[in-house]
């Protein structure tokens, strides 16, 4: 059998367009399925995403399915989960064809870890895999075979020159079946110590997990077994935690409680941990029922806490209005590349987590890295054209940042090594201009240092703040402290989102909610007493993420979706036709709103050409693009390693390239030829961001706004206008006696 809990992600092409075929079209079809993973909170698709997934049908290769399924992968949905309401939907053809699927499939066990480094030591990567008879192994240094290496296990010496820094990944073989595992990146570092301001944490890639717990659904009386299984050197030791408090006596891999009753219910992991590293297991849900109610005598999950489920004779309060947004937008922007400052890793994987919870949450989402001073006070004031009477906005910053005087800074990429909050924006003066618009609710999340600037003494001039009683301020630290990041490998965490994830989708008042977060947040060694969350407040109603959305109904909502939308259109995928007779598919995924996939495949050749690449050329040279992480054979090599997230939309068999920093287009870039026999120009339009025109000197803020910093101009239905259009050439490689 396969592995039911690998991700939706893991399945193969040719499944998914059969799944596609199956529930495109059919009366128990894509919405359907749609409705039913939605009956877990975090897997349910807002009114904007399954709009998306329909407009699908206007495209020529389009699909809804397809579309949903890859909203789904991005929420870690399980083959397990989706099999579930392929059955609940009664769609036996659908079941069958992902059954068979995961039936054959080679089944990878342990996946290699990325890993940092200090150079000089032994570094160890792993990958088991289970399936049938006869497996075999053999690992890959980028695309060369690493020699005499066909065990599971890989011994790199970073002492043995040249040394071994790079992209590793294991097949494993079946006869003529293969399965390959997922990349693993070693990062070899100069032995050193940090300094104390670089807000790192130790590295934690020490450990690995090799059996997660599993959540399980319990009768009062059954026997709950939990297991936690890991590797690592000093050996591991293990500490289960339940409802995020430590259970007394569970420090063994296995946690087994006999004759349950429903006070064991909650949310299960472990801590491992030994005496240099620390990871935790997925977190997991043990249900035990049943529970009895009057009214049918069936048990529910939950509370029960509604009337219809009440035993006869009990009161019931009648509930209080629920709190509504006329609408809910968030900016997040995470800067990572700093210029003249100390790199970071965390801000583009916080970044992604959260964009993927809030869409979850019915937010429209602004998604940016890596921006300079322009690009963020372009950005917020995009920010702000969203914002109107009763709508929650939320602004999330990761990066380096300030603290003098009480007011908070934001540090742009560009700025320099003795910087001032002439260099910076202020945070305080984001929120006056957001309490301009008459908000519902101002949210910041500020993922950075507090540290003071000694390099700056002025003491800027923001004006008073209006008392609306609807403020959220979320530190990630406190202040004149630092806020660190757990390092490991290519995929490092921010501590505050870290654990800011595991309660984002709860429905609670949001001061509530920050309040869980810096409890947990609490528990983790490593930081106690360097690291604390902060939570500073003015709120005086319930406000929630979860609180619903009820348009006013007028033309602001109109236009604000328009200008929304604007930042979210990805090109059209297409078919190119070349003279020489091939048809090359160009097709395009988003990974941040500044930052785009593109990747294109040879789906028609003529008989006398044998090999045939189809790649991209002339890039706008404004977007500084890495040429490596360009027309690569895999997704994992583009440099990215969110890829899992976004390679599920693509299609096999292709080149892609990664595009980032698109807010910088301004204007057409033409290269020179390139040595192919044909090219072809495609116009891909102004895609994601790029229809923002944060390059240009604009302003949506009143005249002698805080923010302003040029003349106001007036926003019509079609927002502002281009300079002209960027272009990319695609060159079909042809071999043989089609080169040059």
């Amino acid at each position: 059998m396969g592995d039911w809990s690998m991700p939706i992600g893991s399945l193969g092409e040719e499944v998914v367009a059969r799944l596609c075929e199956l529930l495109d079209n059919a009366s128990r079809g894509w919405r359907k399925l749609a409705e039913v993973a939605g009956a877990e909170k975090r897997f349910k698709c807002s009114a904007e995403e399954l709009e998306m997934c329909s407009l699908k049908v206007l495209e020529s290769r389009g699909s809804p399915t397809q579309c949903l399924l890859q909203l789904l992968a991005e929420r870690d949905c399980t083959l397990k989960y989706l099999l579930g309401c392929l059955e609940r939907m009664g769609h036996t053809q659908a079941c069958q064809v992902l059954s068979n699927a995961v039936q054959d499939m080679i089944r990878i066990t342990v996946q290699p870890e990325s890993q940092v480094v200090t150079e000089g030591t032994r570094v160890s990567l792993t990958c088991w895999a289970t399936g049938p008879p006869g497996l075999t192994y053999q690992w890959f240094c980028g695309k060369r075979v690493v020699p005499g290496a066909t065990a599971p296990e890989l011994v790199i010496d970073t002492a043995a020159p040249p040394g071994q820094p790079g992209w590793y990944i294991c097949r494993v073989n079946c006869g003529a079946t293969f399965s390959f595992s997922r990349w693993a990146h070693v990062q070899v570092e100069k032995s050193s110590s940090p300094s104390s301001g670089s807000g790192y944490c130790p590295t934690m890639a020490g450990l690995q997990i090799l059996q997660q717990p599993q959540p399980c659904c319990l009768a009062e009386g059954d026997t709950l077994a939990l297991e936690c299984r890991a590797i690592g050197n000093p050996p591991p030791q293990y500490q289960w935690f339940r409802n995020r408090r430590p259970v007394e006596g569970a420090q063994a891999p296995r946690l087994q409680v006999k004759l349950v009753t429903t006070a064991e219910r909650g949310s299960y992991s472990c801590r491992v941990f030994n005496l240099f590293h620390e990871v935790w297991s997925q977190e997991v849900d043990v249900e035990i029922g049943p529970r009895l109610f009057a009214s049918g005598g069936s048990w529910q999950e939950g509370d029960g806490g509604s009337p219809e489920h009440s035993s006869p004779g009990q009161l019931y309060a009648l509930p209080s209005p629920v709190p509504a947004a006329t609408d809910k937008v968030a900016l997040l922007i995470g800067n990572m590349h700093y210029l003249h400052h100390k790199q970071l890793k965390a801000p583009m994987v916080d970044v992604h987590a959260l964009s993927a919870l809030l869409r979850q949450l019915d937010f429209k989402v602004v998604s940016l890295l890596d921006l300079c001073k322009a690009e963020m006070e372009m950005a917020v004031n995009e920010f702000l054209l969203l914002l109107d009477k009763g709508v929650y906005g939320l602004l999330y910053y990761a990066g380096h940042g300030y603290e003098n005087f009480g007011n908070s800074f934001m540090v742009p990429i560009d700025a320099p090594s003795s910087y001032t909050s002439a260099h910076c924006l202020c945070v305080q003066r984001v929120l006056q201009s957001m309490q301009q618009r008459r908000t519902g609710l101002n949210i910041f999340l500020l993922d950075m240092c507090r540290k003071r600037n000694l390099n700056d003494d002025v003491i800027p001039q923001v004006g008073a703040l209006q008392v609306t009683a609807n403020i959220v301020f979320g530190y990630a630290t406190c202040a004149d402290a630092e806020a660190y990041e757990l390092s490991q490998g290519e995929l490092s965490n921010g501590i505050f989102v870290t654990f800011l994830k595991r309660w984002l989708l709860e429905d609670e008042k949001i001061t509530v909610l920050l309040d869980k977060v810096a409890e947990d947040m609490g528990t983790l060694e490593i930081t106690r007493g360097r690291q604390a969350l902060e939570l500073r407040s003015n709120l005086s109603e319930r406000r929630a993420l979860t609180d619903p959305i009820r348009p006013p109904g007028r033309d602001e909502s109109s236009a604000r979706n328009l200008q929304w939308a604007k930042a979210h259109v990805l090109p059209e995928s297409r078919h190119l036709c070349f003279d020489c007779g091939v048809t090359v598919q160009l097709g395009f995924a988003a990974e941040f709103s500044n930052i785009m996939i593109i990747y294109t495949r040879v789906v028609a050749a003529p008989g006398d050409i044998t090999k045939c690449k189809a790649k991209l050329t002339d890039i706008p040279e404004e977007l500084d693009v890495d040429l490596k992480c360009t027309n690569k054979e895999s997704p994992e090599e583009v440099g990215s390693p969110l890829a899992p997230a976004w390679s599920l939309s693509c299609p096999s068999h292709c080149l892609y390239s990664r595009l980032c920093g698109l807010q910088k287009l301004r204007y057409r870039y033409r290269g020179m030829d390139d040595f192919v026999e044909e090219r072809r120009t495609v116009s891909v339009g102004k895609p994601l961001i790029a229809k923002l025109n944060l390059r240009l000197a604009a302003s949506p803020l009143p005249p002698g706004s805080p923010l302003s910093t040029s003349p106001p101009r007036s926003w019509g239905a079609a927002g502002g206008s281009w300079v002209n259009t960027p272009e990319e050439n695609l060159s079909p490689e042809l071999p043989g006696s089609h080169t040059l």
